[in-house]
């Protein structure tokens, strides 16, 4: 089990877990003695503390800068102990002590009472999902015997109503003190009135957290290793499974390019062969049909082979451009809605950009502020938007696959949890039932690619009204119908008169609402006519950026070439090629640049 430590800094954090490791024999063999002879070398008094501070900084200025990690053994379990920064400047290293931890104890000074940041702790225990918690009010000792109880209820009372607001309720609330040993492994006669457990015994009353082997499949992608020596030709997809477990025969979907097909083998180095591998286990697969998988998509399990159960039901991966977020920012700088950033989540990165805050929440105070910006050591509730679509789980459900961080040109700056999809349709969900529905041709994509002699390619030609694209795009298809290949040129007004004809009104392409529907139509009939094999040329007049992410969201394809024809000043973001000319022009450029070879 692992078990962090938190609080304010110099309440004792260190001090707990020095005093517990010692009590209960846990340090190595001298360790102890070799601490108290530093002290005494460099006129320092004695702390348990000193037991975990290793760096040289912690132990000259009395505080604990990183997360310290020791190992810990009680008749019941093994723990991993973290003992996580309480000053305010650390709190970046607290959260990524925290960030896989199963319960937690935090410790409140009884004598300096409960600080800004024993509040700011609290929230962000409740906000990583840490369900486990003990409340430990340390330091009884420097309190008068006969006050003791009154000041140990009284920072229960007014701790407990703060948890009780973010929705914590703390296992329990113990009195202790760790440099006397009061409470820590064993019970104390100076703390008489106090008749529950002690710190170990806490520890030990936790439930261990459910493996994850039960749960939906994961695995980010990490890379897609090919092997050509002595006529080997694998591809292994690798990563590490978050959870859940795959076998040979299941049938595997890749988030969010939704692209499907089945494992063939898992694969191991340097291991027996093996046929299933759970949560944890860092391995690979080989797969049916050698498909394009790149690093940051989301693996899942569709229907398990030998049960053939579907997995639909149980739990899918969302995939979404916009996220509804909860943000703990630590940037220097306030997280603001001008700037770009970049978003991590598992393997998967993608640019970002603060679209709107939907409360910014004090974590100390808990009071809501309207704000159109998040400053330093503030929790928001933001709204995410991505410059792609990335496959997730809302973080209730699945957490490792809804946790995320975000950075400032090369600093982490923030960190949060999904909570949900922010896009302003069902889309995400009708892609994915689309994806998982769709019935495969019995011939692959490379064996049209032979048939054809060319590779399927959506070709998107968009831009300033006055520039004539059509005529750009009747020169590309001939030129391609000329050079053997098979195209097929749709204008816009084909789909909008044809296909479309039930939603057209007056000034569709204008209306926010029938316009996202024209385009998830347009991207529905690119995939179709993809899969078929075809090159399919696209005009339309000054399609946004988010339009093109919902073109290249839809199409399973990764040939998708978006072309701006017109000048570079009017050009939006995210094309892959920009022509100024005429309609010559542009079918020349766009004929040598895609497809001369």
């Amino acid at each position: 089990m692992n078990v962090v430590i938190v609080g304010h800094v110099d309440h004792g954090k260190s001090t707990v877990i020095g005093r517990l490791l010692a009590d209960t024999g846990s340090l190595p063999e001298g360790k102890l003695e070799s601490v108290r002879e530093l002290c005494r070398r460099t006129s320092k008094p004695f702390e348990y503390a000193f037991l975990l501070d290793a760096l040289k900084d912690e132990r000259e200025q009395g505080i604990t800068i990183d997360a310290a990690r020791c190992f810990f053994k009680t008749d019941l379990r093994k723990y991993i102990i973290i003992d996580a920064p309480g000053h305010i400047e650390f709190l970046k290293n607290m959260i990524t002590g925290a960030a896989r931890a199963d319960a937690a104890l935090l410790v409140i000074d009884a004598h300096e009472g409960i600080r800004e940041n024993s509040r700011r702790h609290g929230y962000m225990l409740s906000m990583l999902g840490i369900k486990q918690i003990a409340v430990l009010i340390n330091k009884l000792d420097l309190i008068d015997g006969r006050e003791r109880e009154s000041v140990f209820k009284a920072v229960t009372a007014e701790y407990g109503a703060f948890l009780e607001q973010i929705g914590v309720r703390p296992a329990r609330f113990i009195p202790v003190s760790a440099a006397k040993g009061y409470n820590i492994a064993v019970k104390s006669d100076e703390l008489s009135w106090y008749d529950g457990p002690t710190v170990l015994e806490a520890l030990d009353a936790f439930t261990e957290t459910a493996p994850p082997d039960g749960l939906p499949f994961r695995m980010w992608v990490q890379d897609v290793y090919k092997f050509t020596a002595q006529g080997d030709s694998r591809r292994i997809v690798a990563g590490t499974v978050s959870s859940g477990a795959i076998s040979a025969g299941d049938e595997v979907m890749f988030l969010p390019s939704g692209k499907k097909t089945f494992v063939k083998s898992i694969e191991a180095f340097n291991e027996p062969p093996k046929t299933r591998v759970t949560a944890g286990y860092a391995a690979g697969f080989c797969v049916t049909e050698q498909i394009y998988i790149r690093r940051g998509e989301l693996a899942c399990v569709i229907k398990h082979g030998k049960s053939g159960n579907d997995m639909p039901g149980h739990g899918m991966p969302l995939t979404a451009g916009k996220l509804k977020a909860s943000v703990f920012w630590l940037g220097k700088q306030p997280f603001e809605p001008e700037k770009r950033y970049k978003i991590k989540i598992g393997t998967a990165q993608a640019g970002c950009r603060l679209e709107s805050v939907t409360g910014v929440l004090n974590a100390a105070t808990l009071e809501n502020l309207a704000r159109d910006r998040v400053h330093r050591h503030e929790v928001a509730g933001c709204v995410l938007r991505l410059d792609r679509p990335i496959a997730f789980d809302p973080a209730d459900r699945l957490a490792e696959t809804g946790r995320f961080v975000l950075v400032d040109g090369y600093e982490i700056a923030g960190g949060g949890i999904i909570t949900g999809a922010a896009d302003e349709s069902d889309m995400g969900e009708k892609l994915l039932r689309r994806d998982i529905k769709w019935i495969k041709s019995g011939v692959t994509a490379a064996q049209r690619e032979r048939y054809y002699g060319q590779k399927a390619q959506l070709v998107v030609i968009t831009g300033e009204a006055e520039t004539d694209k059509k005529s750009a795009a009747r020169k590309l298809e001939k030129m391609l119908l000329d050079s053997g290949k098979i195209a097929y040129y749709l204008g816009i007004g084909n789909l909008l008169y044809g296909v479309d004809a039930d939603i057209k009104s007056a000034d569709s392409m204008g209306r926010a609402e029938e316009r996202r529907e024209h385009i998830r139509r347009l991207g529905e009939l690119s995939n179709v006519m993809l899969d078929a094999g075809n090159i399919l040329i696209v005009t339309a007049n000054e399609l946004l950026a988010d339009e093109l992410d919902t073109l290249r969201r839809i199409v399973t394809s990764d040939s998708v070439m978006t072309v701006w024809a017109g000048t570079e000043d009017r050009r939006i973001r995210d094309f892959d090629l920009l022509v100024d000319g005429g309609a010559e022009d542009i079918a020349s450029v766009i004929f040598e640049k895609v497809f001369s070879e």
